[in-house]
């Protein structure tokens, strides 16, 4: 997937088309670093270096209206067995058309991200949006192990 366009459910014609890429050099490294470590709940405090590593290790989803980035996801697989979705957001201002729903299709439906045995992701408050795509509790959560540093990007000198 390079790149596609998706349409929010809006009459014809649709004022806000939004395009989706996994093209890393389209993103807006600023935008998805000042998000994430300004207004997430999930990475509040992280450096902008650790941000370009996540991204260039990682699929990564980026959706635009127009020539502006307003959405943003990451995945994390190894394009076999395994994926995990990390940083979902859509900017405040785009928020209420649907975009988190779009934008999640997109990575569930890339095409190195078929067949995969388990796919997970951690979410606080999005739990009805991504149970519309099959996401659960997991089945035998005493199966989980986790190591978690809940304040790491805070208590780290910033690089």
């Amino acid at each position: 997937m390079s790149s596609c366009t998706a349409q929010a459910s809006l009459p014809s014609p649709p004022p806000h088309m939004i395009r989706f890429t996994t093209d890393k050099s389209e993103l807006d490294l600023a935008l998805i670093h000042g998000f994430l470590s300004q207004h997430s709940t999930w990475a509040r405090g992280i450096s902008r270096p650790l941000v370009e590593r996540a991204i260039e290790h990682s699929l990564c989803f980026g959706g635009f209206v127009e020539q502006s980035q307003v959405a943003f996801a990451r995945v994390v697989s190894d394009h076999a067995t395994f994926a995990y979705l990390a940083d979902v957001f859509v900017l405040p201002a785009h928020r209420g058309r649907g975009y988190g729903k779009l934008i999640t299709l997109a990575a569930l439906s890339h095409p190195e991200l078929q067949g995969l045995r388990r796919f997970m992701l951690a979410t606080s408050s999005a739990h009805g949006l991504y149970a519309q795509f099959g996401f659960a509790s997991p089945a035998h959560p005493d199966s989980l192990m986790e190591r978690y540093f809940p304040t790491l990007y805070q208590d780290s000198p910033k690089a």
